[in-house]
């Protein structure tokens, strides 16, 4: 593969991204192919040692996504980053999607029983509304109790959320950086 080839299909891997990032990381690998050649290596040898410019690129969109999943926490920026680290490698799917489902059904089910254990109270008054012969105080103690321990959960799910966020994040890059050739220990 010639020094063209490479670039288009480096760049071809690399359209998610803005053509300034795109160009500066083309320049880059122009440079690569720059040194060789002073170096005396053919354009092909080069293309064989820096590998394949598809994986590259899948490396480059992984480490992309997980610095703006850093920088802008939002659930799009979180499921781009899965999924690119996921195409690392066949292998990913199971390494990054099983964790990330469940700590995704972890979180979810923490919000539902948070959100209606503390809306339990308005069950109870639309439950005396359509029902009004059933109402007794005991289910409006008890679902008063339940509203404090839902807003308890939800004050904590904000901190859990928070938390498995972050935790997820260094593992995406832990993982990102064991495929692209292993974790380096100081």
């Amino acid at each position: 593969m010639n020094k063209q080839a490479f670039l288009d299909a480096l760049n071809s891997t690399l359209q998610q991204l803005t053509a300034d990032e795109r160009h500066d990381i083309l320049e880059d690998f122009e440079e690569h192919f720059a040194m060789g050649l002073e170096e005396g290596k053919t354009e092909a040898e080069i293309a064989d040692s820096l590998g394949s410019p598809q994986q590259i690129g899948k490396e480059l969109l992984a480490s992309y996504h997980i610095e703006k999943v850093e920088t802008t926490s939002s659930a799009g920026n979180m499921f781009r980053a899965v999924w690119a680290v996921i195409g690392l490698g066949f292998f990913n799917l199971v390494i990054v999607l099983g964790p990330f489902i469940g700590l995704v059904g972890i979180l979810f089910a923490g919000w539902v029983v948070g959100i209606v254990f503390a809306a339990s109270p308005l069950l109870v008054l639309a439950n005396t509304v359509v029902f009004p012969s059933v109402f007794e105080w005991f289910d409006l103690f008890t679902s008063l109790v339940l509203s404090g321990l839902g807003l308890f959960i939800i004050i904590g799910m904000f901190n859990a959320t928070h938390a498995m966020r972050s935790m997820f994040v260094r593992y995406l890059k832990f993982n990102a950086r064991m495929v692209k050739g292993g974790v380096k220990h100081a």
